[in-house]
Order: structure tokens, then C-alpha cells, then sequence
């Protein structure tokens, strides 16, 4: 297992630092001029010597290689530089923000991975009835639905029709302090909407590995010996079938960060992603550029994990192989 992480940590080197350099080519490429969004409308009686001041001043001036070589000898002691849009150093921007994206994450894939399991399984058992025709409709659904139209008819409905939760932030309006309370109230909405989005895949992921286990001579097995069906189940068709599962994972990261974004934005979330539309609509490359190393980052983590879950489940699947 330790031979395979480092071998990927390995591998992740190059990738990460293709990354960066690719996010300042587009930066050098882009037809928007990061110092004119910097200056806002001041920048409009600004003198061109003042502007190219301000240029030197942010490090826009220099070439391509130069200004991408200054940030990556920054970044490795710790220094991301300055976020031009929050006027504070990206660094600081990523550490308060990256907690509240990190829990909005981990409740969405715990909604996501638990029902889909649980309702995959219940579809698996009795394929073609009643819950499998109307969950399996609702799946397919649901995959072509984007997030932020879920996160708008979540509003629509439990925060302007039913008036029952809040339609966005952190804490309630007015409020200066952040409490458990309010932030739980807060976190459902947005934690159910990416988690619903998350949910078809791992239903039928689960509902399509469970059945292909039941349908298995073991499984037949099982049941001529007079195994319980919830024993069946359980025992022999969710392990097997869950193993595809644990692939599916890594794989979901991407689009869960895609979805993460919408969702923030949708209900003005202070999270990471929120902050990745604020960085690519100021023009705000140093933060943008941090943002993109962290979210190549969590792919490969993702990644990682999942083969490291299945090399767990499955001991016939060697870690150093």
C-alpha cells in the first residue's frame, strides 16, 4: 500500500506542475487584463504610467516562464501570493474557506453513497418491481438534471413555498455570530442538493452490481442451503456488488467539485468554490491558479483512494501489482 501511494505521489509531481503552468498560458493568452480588474473604475482615469506601475506592482508584466517560475518557487515555501479580488494573501482566502467546503462535501457523498446504496440494493432485490421501475425512472432522471436547476427548485419549494428552511449563507440574516444551529440549517439544502446530484450513479452502480451478485452460483448456493434472505443479501450479494462501487469514487470527484460550484454559488455557500467563480470572473489568477492546483489535487486523492478501497475489499487485488 505504501509502495503505491508514493509511486503516485510520484507521478502526481509533474501533473500538478503542468497544471499551474497550463492556468498561466491561458492567463497569458486571456484577451482580459488582470490590472484593469484589479483597478475597477479608478482604472478608468488612471494614467497608462500609473497602470503600468500597477502591472509591475502585481507581476503581470514579466513573460510567460519568468512569472510562472516566481510563483512555483513561492508556492513551494508556502506563498501563493496575493489574491487581487479580496485584497488578502490566497493563502489565507483557501484556509477559511476550505472547512466549509470540506464539510458541504462529506455530508453530500455521505447522502449520495448512503441512499444510493440503500436504494440500489432494495431495486437489486426485486429487479423490474414497483421501486425499482420508479427509483431507477428518477435516476435517469435526475443524471440529465443540473445542479444548479436542482438547487433553485430546492428553494422554490422547502425556502419560498414552504418556508421551512433557509434559501442560502452561512448563519441567518443580521446574525454576526456562526452557531451550530444555523449552519446545520444552513448545510441541508445545499448538502442535499449535491447529494441528490451525486445519487444516481452509485444507485445504479449498486442496483446493477448487487443483482450481477445474486445471480451468482454462491449466491444459489446460499439459498439452497437455507440461508436467511436477509443473510443473502447482505452477506454475499452487497459485498460483491459493492465492490465496482469503490471505484466509482474516485471517479465522482471531478463532478462533484463541478457540482460544488454550482451548489455554492446557487446558495451563496463561503466555500472553495464559490471563491474558484469569484477568482475567474475578477480575473484573479494567483487565487484561480491555487484553486486549480487544489482541485488536480483532490482528483488524484480521489483517485488514490478508491484503489486503495478496493485493493481493502478485495484481497486479490495486490497493491504493488
Amino acid at each position: 500500500m505504501a509502495r503505491m501511494a508514493g509511486r503516485r505521489a510520484l507521478l502526481a509531481a509533474p501533473v500538478l506542475l503542468a497544471v499551474t503552468f497550463g492556468v498561466f498560458a491561458i492567463a497569458a493568452l486571456s484577451p482580459f487584463d488582470p490590472v484593469k480588474a484589479y483597478a475597477g473604475t479608478a482604472g478608468l482615469t488612471a494614467s497608462q504610467a500609473e497602470l503600468d506601475q500597477l502591472r509591475a506592482n502585481l507581476g503581470v508584466d514579466q513573460a510567460l516562464v519568468p512569472r510562472w517560475w516566481d510563483w512555483l518557487g513561492s508556492a513551494v515555501t508556502g506563498d501563493l501570493g496575493t489574491s487581487s479580488v479580496m485584497r488578502r494573501p490566497v493563502a489565507d482566502v483557501i484556509g477559511e474557506r476550505l472547512g466549509w467546503s470540506a464539510l458541504l462535501a462529506a455530508c453530500a457523498f455521505a447522502v449520495a453513497v448512503l441512499a444510493g446504496t440503500v436504494l440500489g440494493v432494495l431495486a437489486a432485490r426485486r429487479q423490474g418491481g414497483p421501486l425499482d421501475r420508479l427509483v431507477s425512472s428518477l435516476a435517469y432522471t435526475l443524471e440529465a438534471a443540473p445542479a444548479f436547476w436542482l438547487g433553485l427548485l430546492a428553494i422554490w419549494f422547502f425556502s419560498v413555498r414552504l418556508g421551512a428552511l433557509p434559501s442560502g449563507g452561512l448563519t441567518d440574516a443580521g446574525s454576526d455570530t456562526v452557531t451550530f444551529g444555523q449552519v446545520a440549517s444552513h448545510l441541508v439544502l445545499p448538502a442535499l442538493v449535491l447529494g441528490v446530484s451525486q445519487l444516481p450513479w452509485f444507485f445504479l452502480y449498486v442496483r446493477q452490481g448487487v443483482a450481477d451478485a445474486l445471480a451468482e452460483d454462491p449466491v444459489r448456493g446460499a439459498r439452497a442451503r437455507g440461508l436467511a434472505e436477509r443473510r443473502v443479501l447482505l452477506g454475499h450479494g452487497l459485498r460483491s456488488g459493492m465492490l465496482p462501487v469503490l471505484t466509482l469514487i474516485g471517479s465522482r470527484v471531478p463532478e462533484l467539485i463541478t457540482g460544488a460550484l454550482l451548489v455554492e454559488t446557487v446558495f451563496s455557500w463561503p466555500g472553495i468554490a464559490a471563491a474558484t467563480v469569484q477568482a475567474a470572473t475578477s480575473v484573479d489568477f494567483p487565487l484561480l491558479a491555487a484553486l486549480t492546483v487544489l482541485a488536480t489535487a483532490a482528483v488524484l486523492a480521489g483517485n488514490l483512494l478508491s484503489d486503495l478501497l478496493y485493493g481493502l475489499a478485495d484481497p486479490r487485488v495486490g497493491f504493488d501489482g
